[in-house]
């Protein structure tokens, strides 16, 4: 039970905590907690005078019980049912077809208006379907169910001959425009652990890296942001110079075997932290990543980010 204080505002101060403090122990930003609360009504925190929202720790249960249930490829729209009825969402009501379809599969969805978007170049329209549904789901969940299946449906696309690069490139320009602004909007205030995030040497692709910074803002790290192609030689005066607290490096397949085997291993000896690493360099090179001294981060945002709390509290 918790205790009302002597405090001008009148109310219960033990238990509750800021909105700041909730995304950090959930990893759902709080423009995407406020989303839940105006549209949804997910969740009801208590109001101070001056608006400021204050959750209970049974909010932050239930905020985990939602992002348990996203992750299993429910819809938010789902999520409320399920919590309104007090079941597992096994025999839904009777609804068309296409409803069906955009309950049980709402990323598919996003995905095909997105990729109608990015074949005839309209720019607002994918702007305006990414702010939504960046608004909706937490940003970890939203890279691993729809931005990274949507990079590989592109890719194929161009296989098949029905695509094109142009395709790709217009895409990848209009993610890193969005999500590099997204992350100097939300790197300020952070109170976490510092991360020294950069892309291995050879390695021009920037989106994923920019899409785990995002996430690890949301968990409330700070992030130092050095981008594509960065030699490894430079990390350890930047490490001195930042404070930082553990490196995560980025790769795609075409990193050089060299730079994992030569000069990641001289990286892991000359920094007294962790090193992570991450990307699709880690399906071919996960043993020799291991041997370095490094370690291999899953493709999943949510996973790589727990085992990067994970190593870091047991130091």
């Amino acid at each position: 039970m918790m205790k009302a204080n002597n405090g001008n505002h009148g109310l219960p101060d033990r238990g509750l905590v800021p909105i700041r403090t909730v995304s950090s122990l959930t990893g759902v930003n709080s423009v995407t907690l406020r989303a839940w609360e105006r549209r949804y009504d997910l969740i009801k925190p208590v109001r101070t005078p001056k608006g400021h929202r204050l959750y209970t720790m049974a909010d932050v249960e239930l905020i985990n019980q939602v992002v348990a249930l996203l992750n299993n490829g429910m819809s938010i729209g789902q999520v409320r049912q399920v919590l309104d009825t007090g079941k597992a969402c096994t025999e839904p009501e009777p609804e068309s077809e296409s409803e069906s379809r955009q309950n049980f599969d709402p990323w598919r969805h996003y995905q095909h208006r997105l990729l109608q978007a990015i074949v005839i170049f309209d720019d607002g329209v994918l702007s305006d379907v990414y702010t939504e549904v960046l608004s909706l789901y937490p940003v970890d969940i939203v890279t691993t169910r729809l931005i990274v299946p949507l990079l590989r449906e592109l890719g194929e696309r161009w296989a098949r001959g029905q695509g094109s690069i142009a395709e790709e490139h217009f895409f990848s320009v209009f993610l890193r425009n969005k999500l590099g602004a997204r992350f100097h909007h939300l790197s300020r205030n952070r109170q976490g652990p510092r991360l020294l995030a950069a892309c291995l040497p050879g390695e021009q692709h920037e989106v994923g890296l920019l899409l785990f910074a995002l996430a690890a803002l949301d968990w409330d790290y700070r992030v130092v942001l050095l981008g594509p192609n960065t030699p490894l030689s430079e990390l350890p005066p930047v490490v001195e110079q930042a404070t930082i607290q553990a490196i995560v490096l980025s790769g795609s397949v075409e990193v050089a075997t060299a730079t994992v085997e030569r000069e990641l291993p001289q990286l892991c000896r000359s920094v007294a932290m962790p090193v992570f690493v991450g990307g699709q360099v880690t399906h071919r090179c996960s043993n020799a990543i291991a041997s370095a001294g490094a370690i291999p981060l899953s493709d999943d945002l949510s996973l790589a980010l727990r085992r990067i709390d994970a190593t870091l509290a047991r130091r």
